[in-house]
């Protein structure tokens, strides 16, 4: 089977390089809802047989124009939502990295824990649990499963099927409305595409 994991598209606090988490009613702006609709018109020959997104509003956003196009329900999976950042939601990025913590979240994210959030393991772990869950219902063959879901979440994805340890993970790509595309099969599994947003490319 082959699974997409999609990065929701743009939205204000992308644009303006602020951590949104799980802030509620962050929507898509002008920009994120082309992209979403970039990426139903790019995947409209693929033969998807379901699709799964983050509960937050921007990832069901860019999945929804795919779900209309494709006239399937999008299945709302908690696990693949934002990580849980804590005192650090809502904050820039450019602030955040001058503290003494973002040495660790660049350096060795696997010893991080955003303050009164999650730390990374814990991200990671339930994401993966969740995606496992979700291989086990469509693993038969010429499945093709989209997820819809977040940067830093879908970058941990990416580090545990590639056996990258997770203190590697940030040396990962993943822009907003990117697709990242992996085979599942008998044997290990294979990345297909990385971060390609060539479908909102002008």
């Amino acid at each position: 089977m082959q699974l997409l994991l999609i990065r929701h598209g743009e939205n204000e606090y992308t644009r303006t390089g602020k951590l949104a988490g799980w802030t509620p009613e962050v929507h898509l702006n002008e920009a994120g809802r082309k992209q979403a609709q970039a990426i139903a018109e790019r995947l409209a020959k693929a033969p998807l047989t379901a699709i799964y997104s983050s509960p937050l509003e921007r990832a069901r956003e860019t999945a929804q124009p795919l779900a209309d196009a494709k006239q399937l329900p999008v299945q709302i999976c908690d696990d693949v939502g934002e990580v849980r950042y804590g005192l650090w939601t809502g904050r820039s990025l450019k602030v955040l990295a001058r503290t003494k913590l973002w040495k660790t979240v660049l350096h060795r994210p696997s010893a991080m824990r955003f303050p009164e959030g999650e730390t990374l393991r814990h991200t990671q772990a339930r994401a993966v649990n969740a995606l496992e869950e979700i291989l086990t219902t469509h693993a038969r063959p010429k499945q093709v499963v989209a997820v819809f879901s977040h940067g830093d979440v879908i970058k941990l994805l990416i580090a545990h099927y590639l056996g990258l340890p997770l203190d590697l993970f940030q040396r990962l790509a993943v822009n907003t409305a990117s697709i990242t595309v992996f085979r599942f099969g008998a044997g290990a599994p294979t990345l297909v595409k990385l971060n390609d947003t060539s479908h909102c490319e002008v």
